[in-house]
C-alpha cells in the first residue's frame, strides 16, 4: 500500500434507496473515485438514480442483506487491488467528513477501524437504539464474542486489502453482520482502532423486534460452531 496514495474503494449496500442515494453520491464523487454500489434487489428506481453518477454498479438478482452486498463489495474491491475498503450507508446518515479519519489511522498501522457513536456526543440516538438495544447488544458481545467495544453496531468502517482478504470473510448475509465482523477482528488479534462519528438519524432503524432477531441469529450461529 502507498501510504501517501492509497487506492480506496468505498462500498454502499443499497436496497431501495431510490429518496437517498442521489445526494450521497453527489458529495462522494467530488473526493473520491472508487465508489462501488451494490444494489441488493431493489424494487424502485435506486439504480437508475446510481448510473446518473461515475460510480461501479453491482447487483444482486434478489435481496439478499446487507452483510451479503458488503462481502459483495469486498470481493469486486479485492479483485481490483484496493488498498483500503471503507463500508458506507446509502441513507445519508454517516457523514462523509468523517471518512477521512477512518483513512488516517489505516496509515498509521491499523487493520480495521470502526466509527463510533458513543465517544462523543454529537449524534442523537434513538431511544430505543441508547436505553435497549445497544446495551443489550454491548452484554451480548462481550459474554458470547469477547468484544468490548464503546459501539456494538457500527456499521461504519474500514480495512485493509488483507484486513479483507485473510480475516473478514462476512458470512451472515443480513444485519447480524456488524457483531459477526466485530469478532473477528477481535478473534484474529486485528489491530482495532475506534474514532468517533456523527450519525444523523432520519428514522428509528432497526426495532426492538429486529435487535432481537439479529441477537437470535448470532447466538444459534456461535452455539452451531
Amino acid at each position: 500500500m502507498t501510504q501517501e496514495n492509497p487506492k480506496i474503494f468505498i462500498i454502499i449496500p443499497a436496497w431501495n434507496e431510490e429518496k437517498n442515494i442521489s445526494p450521497v453520491l453527489s458529495s462522494l464523487i467530488k473526493n473520491y473515485e472508487n465508489i462501488v454500489i451494490v444494489d441488493d434487489g431493489s424494487s424502485d428506481k435506486t439504480i437508475e438514480i446510481a448510473k446518473q453518477f461515475p460510480v461501479t454498479i453491482l447487483k444482486h438478482i434478489i435481496n439478499r442483506g446487507q452483510g451479503a452486498s458488503l462481502q459483495t463489495g469486498n470481493e469486486y474491491a479485492i479483485s481490483c487491488g484496493a488498498d483500503m475498503i471503507i463500508h458506507f450507508d446509502a441513507d445519508g446518515q454517516f457523514q462523509i467528513s468523517d471518512i477521512p479519519k477512518f483513512i488516517n489511522e489505516l496509515k498509521n498501522g491499523y487493520d480495521i477501524v470502526y466509527g463510533s457513536r458513543f465517544l462523543d456526543n454529537s449524534s442523537q440516538l434513538p431511544w430505543m437504539k441508547k436505553n435497549i438495544l445497544f446495551p443489550i447488544a454491548r452484554i451480548i458481545n462481550k459474554i458470547f464474542f469477547k468484544v468490548t467495544t464503546s459501539d456494538p453496531q457500527s456499521g461504519f468502517r474500514a480495512m485493509t486489502k488483507n484486513t479483507a482478504e485473510k480475516w473478514i470473510k462476512i458470512e451472515h448475509d443480513e444485519m447480524a453482520h456488524c457483531s459477526e465482523i466485530l469478532h473477528k477482528s477481535f478473534k484474529y488479534n486485528l489491530k482495532i482502532k475506534e474514532v468517533p462519528i456523527t450519525v444523523k438519524y432520519h428514522n428509528f432503524g432497526q426495532n426492538l423486534s429486529g435487535g432481537t432477531k439479529i441477537l437470535k441469529d448470532l447466538i444459534i450461529k456461535k452455539i452451531l460452531k
